[in-house]
């Protein structure tokens, strides 16, 4: 079997779906390829042993899709995969422009391009994809809120989903205490925010709740792991010594550990891994009512309207106030992942719904 996934981002969750699946697929002796442009997602894939193809192509659509289109082409017809697996807008688009239908073809949205966008931009992208639909053989969505969504914008066509999922291995509940010394922080209260610096991202709203936070627990520490291009905006408007600006971390492990509560303040999503592996790692997760929140959670934390940053302020105290309480919260959580999130199960399922696509044609 030779699998090529396409992807436009080299970081973060996209990026680890991307590896996890080529990594499985590798050690079930498939030829598998990862093109994408240079950056870390290329860097592990290679060190991982996965054959990488560097194609350029950037984040926003444009007048650049067009090279974009044929310089995918190149690497395509050189490659001549059984099948061909795009993730995200970018990669769907050049991807299925590229091969409209010739060849087997899953599209992986993680997150639809016209939850992000508004205007002209956002009517087109929508058009796009239900047009798009046709040269689609599989859909994967993330998550049940991913897939309708979906269907209500008029896309069509085959579809499955396969929540993400999380190495339960490497995410593991381990000592608050001592994660804490391994990375230097005071033993207090601590929030954590895993993520890129973003609007989606909504750390601007996790701020805008933090001091009514600090007012009902004055001692306690938020911790922001990522980095973006609003860092250095964001850093320079908020200064207070409560906050500490981490920057990016390919290893979050240790953070979550050190965590009383962990946060997910984003706009939208298609299934975000943060939730996971923080419940992977035993704790309490307050987030915005997003795509594949609900389903993540279960009763391993608080979900709320999403902007009510009122309510986002009061569940975060809460928790600090009462970490035990939230520790059991944890607990569940944990448990939800083993049984619903594990990630050999995603590998698996998206690994069965290649042999059935390619066994079609």
């Amino acid at each position: 079997m030779k699998v090529v996934h396409v992807s436009q981002p080299v970081t973060a969750g996209v990026a680890a779906v991307v590896l996890d699946l080529a990594r499985a697929q590798r050690e079930r002796g498939w030829h598998v390829t990862v093109v994408c442009p240079p950056g870390p997602l290329a860097v592990r894939a290679r060190a991982a042993g996965v054959r990488v193809e560097e194609w350029r192509a950037g984040r926003r659509p444009g007048p650049a899709v067009v090279a974009e289109v044929i310089r995918l082409r190149r690497v395509l017809r050189r490659l001549a995969p059984d099948v061909v697996h795009l993730h995200s807008s970018k990669a769907g688009l050049a991807g299925r422009l590229v091969l409209r239908g010739r060849r087997p073809t899953l599209f992986q949205p993680h997150l639809w391009s016209f939850q992000t966008a508004s205007g002209f931009v956002g009517r087109a992208s929508r058009w796009w994809e239900r047009f798009g639909a046709r040269w689609t053989h599989q859909l994967v969505c993330v998550s049940d809120d991913e897939l309708a969504v979906g269907r209500v914008a008029g896309i069509g066509g085959p579809a499955e989903v396969v929540c993400n999922g999380v190495d339960t291995e490497r995410f593991r509940p381990g000592d608050r205490l001592a994660a804490r010394w391994r990375l230097g922080l005071p033993d207090r209260p601590t929030a954590v925010c895993v993520g890129r610096l973003t609007h989606l991202k909504g750390q601007d709203l996790l701020l805008a709740a933090w001091p009514a936070v600090l007012a009902a627990v004055p001692e306690a520490r938020l911790l922001l792991v990522g980095d973006g291009p609003l860092g250095r905006r964001w850093r320079a408007e908020y200064l207070d010594e409560s906050v500490r600006w981490w920057g990016h971390d390919d290893e979050p492990s240790d953070f979550y550990a050190a965590a009383d509560v962990v946060v997910l303040p984003s706009r939208a999503e298609g299934m975000a891994l943060v939730p996971l592996e923080a419940m992977a790692c035993g704790r309490s997760v307050v987030a915005f009512d997003v795509g594949g929140v609900r389903q993540a959670l279960g009763s391993s934390g608080a979900v709320l309207p999403v902007g009510e940053v009122a309510g986002l302020a009061a569940a975060v105290a809460a928790r600090l106030a009462a970490p035990a309480s939230a520790d059991v919260e944890g607990r569940r959580g944990r448990r939800r992942v083993e049984l619903l999130f594990d990630l050999r199960q995603a590998t698996d399922q998206v690994t069965t719904l290649v042999e059935k696509l390619v066994d079609r044609g």
